[in-house]
């Protein structure tokens, strides 16, 4: 029971940031019109998200293995106070003159390292709580109130800030964070004097330098990627010197583990098959995932009408999906093994993605019996996602020593995160290019105004729909990619409760 109480705190203070990570989806047309942007330039918002992940990105590599060093408890609670530093800086956005665009995405940022960090850190003390078969049901839970956070995250976000609208609307959600990620800190570092936490030898040294390396690599993949004028170019004007930059950096990376006798990421890892695809299908799987929760809210806004509620609430069928498929993947894994039970979740998503992509402007209004066509595709794409997330962390798991779990669980979530960010800078910028392309200069020779514009509108509508349906059928190769991967790399008679 002891054991439950402490994974239960540090699930509790995870949920807290899921909420966070997805409560943008509905809050994000107000949040860009308070720091001067349009929705009609989409790509400058971007950093918004992607700011919040490369967060993620850039301290993963120094998270997990710092926490094999000083204890998960201590890293859990320095991320919380990250977490709401962040927030605070969120929430008081456009609210001064330097407190423009920059400052937000800064505080997305401050946010993504703190609630980041939070992720591999719960995984990692599920792992050093449990062994055998209950390391995967508690995998597969911790993940489950991960994803939970995801199902309530839009309405939670539009709810509260319409009810919070007299006392700060949109940043009445970012204060709440502060008390409710407090809350869980101290919880937990309190739990933790009282309950005995398995405690292992850990590695004799870090090195930091390896992990600035690839972490500021990283973070020049990001900058490389992100779009900056999509109507004229698929590619900004840093892409060749960012990139450039970018292979400098991992290439020193790589030199440096080669030549250090202890580096960041185990040899014993880099050379196992099981391990290389895990990462490979992690990488593919979030930047598919990223397809369904970003362009599927804007697919709503911008082709089906929908206010800002409901283009996020269009998303819940498949954020419910997710938790379900999470818990579903770690009782099934335990039973039929890691590598099916990962490939047959991933090719269920690409199979969804497959219908949206044949999506028609009125497929809101076409039901399957008592439920909407869209719905059902949604939920089966979200139930997919989670199928994979308990077997794949269990693989790379069983391939690790019980000291490097938190480093080990740092790589897949980091995997997972760095397809998100590829996903959603080479996606948007190659959609909005090809939204132009599709559109062109449309000539218009409609009698009377209203009726121009009403035909405009209309063009729009099916540029985007086209554009949408291009990024759905990329996304389901991308899953289809992400299952061959699976398929032949990791081992087959190998069940996620072994280690």
């Amino acid at each position: 029971m002891n054991r439950r109480v402490l994974l239960a705190l540090a699930g509790a203070g995870l949920f807290v940031a899921a909420l966070d990570a997805y409560v943008v989806v509905t809050l994000l047309p107000a949040m860009i019109g308070d720091v001067g942007l349009t929705i009609e330039r989409l790509e400058q918002a971007t950093p918004i998200v992607s700011g919040f992940l490369a967060g993620y990105v850039v301290a993963m590599p120094l998270l997990g293995a710092y926490s094999d060093v000083r204890g998960r408890v201590p890293v859990y609670a320095a991320c919380v106070a990250a977490f709401v530093l962040g927030s605070a800086m969120t929430a008081t956005a456009g609210l001064w003159s330097f407190a423009g665009l920059p400052w937000l995405v800064a505080g997305r940022f401050i946010q993504g390292l703190g609630g980041g960090g939070l992720v591999p850190l719960s995984l990692a003390l599920a792992a050093d709580l449990y062994s055998g078969r209950s390391r995967t049901l508690a995998l597969g839970s911790v993940a489950a109130l991960q994803e939970a956070g995801s199902v309530f995250g839009p309405l939670y976000g539009a709810e509260v800030a319409a009810a919070a609208a007299a006392v700060g609307g949109w940043r009445f959600v970012f204060w709440l964070n502060l008390g409710l990620a407090l809350a869980c800190g101290a919880g937990l570092v309190i739990a933790s004097r009282r309950i005995t936490v398995p405690t292992r030898e850990a590695m004799s040294s870090i090195d930091w330098a390896g992990a600035l390396l690839l972490g500021a690599g990283l973070g020049l993949l990001v900058l490389a990627l992100y779009p900056d004028d999509p109507e004229h170019r698929a590619t900004n004007a840093f892409f060749l010197p960012a990139g450039a930059a970018c292979l400098v950096l991992v290439g020193a990376y790589a030199w440096r583990q080669l030549r250090r006798l202890e580096p960041l990421i185990p040899r014993d890892l880099l050379r196992s098959p099981s391990f290389v695809g895990a990462t490979a299908a992690n990488v593919l799987i979030g930047a598919a995932l990223m397809v369904a929760l970003v362009d599927v809210p804007l697919l709503g806004r911008l082709v089906f009408s929908l206010d800002q509620l409901h283009s996020g609430l269009l998303l819940t069928q498949f954020l419910i999906g997710v938790p379900v498929g999470a818990i579903a993947g770690g009782v099934l894994a335990s039973r039929a093994g890691n590598r099916v039970t990962a490939a047959l979740g991933i090719a269920v998503s690409g199979a969804a993605f497959v219908q949206m992509s044949g999506w028609p402007a009125d497929e809101l209004s076409l039901h399957l019996g008592p439920l909407r066509q869209a719905d059902v595709a949604l939920a089966l794409c979200g139930l997919g996602f989670g199928l994979v997330i308990a077997p794949l962390t269990a693989a790379v798991l069983g391939l690790t020593r019980g000291e490097t779990h938190g480093l080990a669980t740092s790589l897949v979530v980091l995997a997972r995160t760095m397809g998100m960010l590829v996903g959603l800078s080479a996606l948007t910028a190659f959609g909005l290019h090809r939204f132009h392309q599709i559109l062109g200069t449309p000539v218009l020779h409609d009698p009377d105004l209203r009726t121009r514009v009403k035909h405009l509108e209309q063009l729009v509508a099916a540029a985007f729909l086209q554009e949408y349906r291009e990024i759905f059928v990329i996304a389901a190769a991308l899953c289809a990619l992400a299952a061959l991967v699976i398929a032949f790399s990791l081992r087959p008679a190998r069940t996620s409760g072994d280690t």
